[in-house]
């Protein structure tokens, strides 16, 4: 269900929407929007928002989930406001909920995730794409993390996650310099997997595509790569087995199977289960 939007003048809008869709193949399709003002600040609303909403999503998966934003960026970064003050056990303790509550969370979703970046996409909008699936941009897009302007590094798992995609020299370039990085560089590093004109309409179209497959496959790949991600080769080894062979009884697997061999590939169709 999508939340309504207040239009009561002087009333704030709902910083973030989530609507669900299905595709003409039936697929549920959930699309988690930020819509916050002219830089889409990450504010104490926007955390709880998205808090919220990633909890809401996570007890009820859909088949494929996109994040995007309205507006001429996608997030100008977090409101330092929030900053102001903390002791070091509070700044310890706002990125152990927001890793908890909103990262861990993402990343565990049995289902691919696509984040769709038009704009400028900053520190924690940036960390909050690094843990999707997919990234996909437009050609003006671009991205950083700049907390040392703050005197701050990264904390919600950029610079790690960064590392995993572009190298660990390229993670402390980024970060270090606090520079801003263009859609073609990402796409050059792997950060970006793919670049669009018309993002937004490629970043659905993927969505609902990835939301038409093997969901449970999906999740399996993507429990794999995570055990790599924590133990290395041999976990990710050590778990295969353990995730992919239940696949075995899905419907989707069987139904894919006879009709691999009945009409060749590329004709099955999946229900997600």
């Amino acid at each position: 269900m999508s939340p309504v939007h207040d239009t009561l003048v002087g009333v704030p809008s709902e910083p973030i929407t989530v609507t669900r869709t299905r595709t003409p193949a039936g697929a549920d399709v959930a699309t988690l929007t930020f819509d916050h003002g002219p830089l889409n600040l990450f504010d104490q609303s926007m955390f709880d928002a998205l808090t919220r909403h990633v909890a809401e999503i996570a007890a009820d998966p859909p088949r494929a989930l996109l994040l995007r934003a309205e507006g001429k960026v996608n997030s100008g970064g977090v409101d330092v406001h929030l900053f102001q003050g903390l002791t070091p056990q509070q700044g310890a303790d706002l990125w152990r909920k927001n890793f908890a509550e909103i990262v861990d969370p993402l990343e565990a979703l049995p289902c691919p995730v696509v984040f769709a970046a038009h704009g400028l996409t900053l520190t924690a909008a940036f960390e909050i794409a690094l843990a999707c699936d997919l990234i996909l941009a437009a050609p003006r897009a671009k991205f950083g993390l700049v907390e040392t302007v703050v005197g701050l590094t990264p904390s919600m798992g950029g610079p790690q996650r960064l590392a995993e995609r572009a190298g660990s020299g390229r993670a402390r370039e980024l970060v270090m310099t606090a520079g801003l990085y263009d859609a073609a560089t990402m796409l050059a590093w792997g950060v970006v997997n793919e670049v669009h004109d018309d993002v937004d309409a490629a970043a659905r179209a993927l969505t609902d595509r990835l939301a038409d497959g093997p969901t449970r496959a999906h999740a399996a790949t993507k429990a794999i790569v995570a055990a790599w991600r924590s133990g290395g080769v041999k976990h990710a080894d050590e778990v295969t087995s353990e995730v992919s062979g239940p696949l075995f009884d899905t419907d989707d697997l069987k139904g894919a199977v006879v009709s691999f061999l009945e009409q060749g590939p590329g004709n099955a169709t999946y229900q997600g289960r």
